[in-house]
């Protein structure tokens, strides 16, 4: 168990850096709210398939249902919704995942009178420092090319919203998800995404999917990996650490996307963003490291 808490932070971050490229890499083949559906049918079904093999009861309480769907409105409607909906109108994958990845100032913010967290003067300095690194990794985004490209209004209200989105379902699920069953609260999560993103698709979209082999290896990985993996380590990194602590991995997740994208894109990565990467891997070794000697 001393092992799996050790790597899972690791795990995390890598699995949930990949979102990103994933979104930008499927959303030729269809549009978000029709691809989302899609990918939380399938994450709905698994969870049920999971919980069937392994004979736990998927029932739980009302106020738990409620509890869950609250979790699934903001942190898979509004946030992973805000995501894919800003990358499919060409806001970059980078700066998609810098403008999300503030979250840990917000959650910061919010838990201490919220969850009655405190924050040592390590922990501040660690997170000013990766915000300061994430900016350093924008800088060079927002002087290079044509600024018209990726920084419509609609695509920085759609990552706005997500970042609010991610930051609200993180701190309910901290403050209330933690005696929710996983599969059980999770499955409802992913039930109720389903539906919202369904109606959604219905409303907005032409109900495309172009299915390739492309598109099925891409929903592969991100039904599997993302909602599947990332979300169980997600709930599980709430229930071992404090709010504050585990919202900083998400200074990671820029610099991780960056390289990604400069793999499968060719997006090239400036000396400033190489200074950006590493102020806030250290940042983030600074709140994690703090956060668990003070446990």
């Amino acid at each position: 168990m001393g092992k799996i808490k050790s790597f899972a932070p690791i795990i995390f971050v890598l699995l949930w850096s990949t979102g990103f490229i994933g979104a930008k890499y499927i959303l030729p083949y269809a549009e978000p709210f029709v691809f989302l559906t899609i990918r939380y049918l399938f994450a709905t079904l698994i969870l049920v398939a999971i919980a069937k093999a392994i004979g736990e009861s998927l029932r739980i309480s009302w106020p738990q249902v409620k509890q869950s769907i609250l979790v699934s409105v903001f942190l898979h409607v509004i946030y992973i919704g805000g995501v894919f909906y800003a990358i499919f109108i060409d806001i970059p994958a980078g700066i998609t995942a810098v403008i999300v990845s503030l979250q840990p100032i917000l959650v910061s913010a919010v838990a201490i009178p919220l969850l009655n967290e405190r924050l040592s003067y390590k922990q501040i300095f660690g997170l000013l420092l990766g915000f300061i690194g994430v900016t350093f990794l924008l800088i060079p985004k927002l002087f290079e090319g044509d600024l018209s490209i990726g920084f419509s209004a609609a695509g920085i209200t759609a990552c706005v919203l997500a970042l609010l989105g991610t930051t609200a379902g993180y701190l309910i699920q901290k403050k209330g998800g933690s005696d929710i069953p996983f599969l059980a609260g999770t499955a409802v999560q992913f039930a109720s995404a389903t539906i919202i993103f369904a109606i959604a698709s219905i409303i907005f979209e032409p109900l495309k999917v172009d299915i390739t082999l492309e598109f099925i290896l891409a929903l592969a990985w991100i039904v599997i990996a993302l909602s599947i993996g990332s979300i169980f380590l997600l709930f599980y990194l709430l229930r071992k650490g404090s709010a504050s602590s585990v919202s900083s991995l998400y200074y990671l997740v820029p610099p991780l996307t960056a390289i990604q994208a400069y793999l499968f894109f060719g997006e090239r990565i400036n000396t400033i963003g190489l200074v950006g990467m590493a102020l806030a891997a250290l940042g983030t070794l600074i709140v994690t490291k703090e956060g668990k000697s003070s446990h």
